[in-house]
């Protein structure tokens, strides 16, 4: 499986009972949201191989999942701490203006006089907005390394291009 087309959503946490089962950790908006997507792949010594999902559940206030072919602790154990990804295709189209993290990772940022700020390096949810995580270029003339820029939409980012993965913002190269 191509690596450039696998987008992480999760990992699987420590064993559950003697059956096979594991935790789950999602990264998705919506924690059950994991689910929706189908096939998972998980990456075993750096080769991301398909898996099934046989069923999950709650337990108490985490998720637990069993896997097919996975039916005793010590066989779960060996993916203890997996991270757990999907294709890219599988995931719906977004209207104008609406944008998967994973397509703004990688995009160069650009302010309003042209200054090239850096690369978006991560994503972070503040509750209110989504933050840009700008990793400055080397030789950064406002000695930053790194800026933490809000995703408005509008007020704050300009423009987004996902061709030239080039952002434009309006915000202050010093700050």
């Amino acid at each position: 499986m191509d690596q450039q087309r696998i987008e992480i959503v999760g990992k699987l946490g420590s064993t559950y009972g003697i059956r096979g089962w594991l935790r789950i950790y999602s990264s998705t908006e919506y924690t059950e949201s994991i689910f929706d997507y189908q096939p998972w792949f998980l990456k075993i010594k750096g080769q991301w191989q398909p898996i099934e999902l046989e069923t999950w559940k709650h337990h108490n206030h985490e998720l637990i999942v069993k896997l097919k072919n996975v039916n005793d602790r010590e066989t779960a154990q060996t993916l203890a701490n997996v991270e757990i990804g999907v294709d890219l295709s599988v995931f719906p189209a977004l209207e104008e203006g609406d944008y998967y993290w994973h397509d703004l990772i990688g995009c160069q940022v650009v302010n309003l006089q042209g200054y090239t700020m850096g690369t978006v390096s991560e994503m972070m949810e503040t509750g209110s907005n989504d933050v840009l995580v700008v990793r400055a270029n080397a030789k950064d003339a406002f000695g930053k390394q790194e800026r933490l820029i809000p995703f408005l939409y509008e007020q704050v980012v300009k423009r987004v291009d996902l061709t030239t993965k080039t952002i434009e913002v309006d915000w202050d190269a010093g700050f």
